[in-house]
């Protein structure tokens, strides 16, 4: 196995396992979704949000077949970045890939398991709430970023593609 794989398959198990264990110990503290949010910070509140949509609540979904195409989706996504990271040699991709594909399977199986996303970290400041999100979102988003930075540095080493 080349590290790039490795690497990008123990970030993706790290990614699931925390994800989970995080929303875990959500789901099972809070009495209720829309419990009262408890401060974690001075921009960021713990609460559980039930998330019926992608990404910024964008499309929701409510119907079994929504939800069900959501997570068909979402997994094949996962199983198409899991043959880039099968074919890629670089250690940034393969570390970006990983934390894409932990967290997409980690909102998978909250679709399966609930209908919807769990979300619980409340991001907010000066009196707006700009979204509620979870690891495996932040994951995502580090990933993305990943393979971005590496998109610039693999240009600017005149790697060829």
């Amino acid at each position: 196995m080349s590290a790039a794989r490795a690497l990008g398959a123990g970030i993706a198990v790290a990614v699931f396992a925390l994800d989970q264990a995080a929303k875990f110990a959500v789901v099972h503290g809070f009495a209720a979704v829309g419990s009262e949010p408890r401060p974690l910070g001075p921009f960021l509140d713990l609460t559980l949000r039930l998330n019926p949509g992608i990404s910024f609540s964008f499309f929701p979904q409510n119907t079994a077949l929504g939800v069900g195409l959501l997570l068909a989706f979402t997994l094949g996504a996962a199983a198409l970045l899991g043959v880039w990271l099968w074919r890629t040699t670089d250690p940034l991709i393969g570390a970006g890939i990983g934390a894409i594909i932990g967290g997409a399977i980690g909102n998978a199986i909250d679709r399966f398991s609930y209908g919807a996303v769990v979300d619980f970290l409340d991001l907010h400041a000066f009196g707006r709430h700009f979204f509620v999100f979870n690891l495996a979102d932040a994951a995502i988003n580090l990933g993305v970023a990943l393979l971005i930075l590496e998109s610039f540095l693999g240009a600017r080493a005149g790697k060829s593609r």
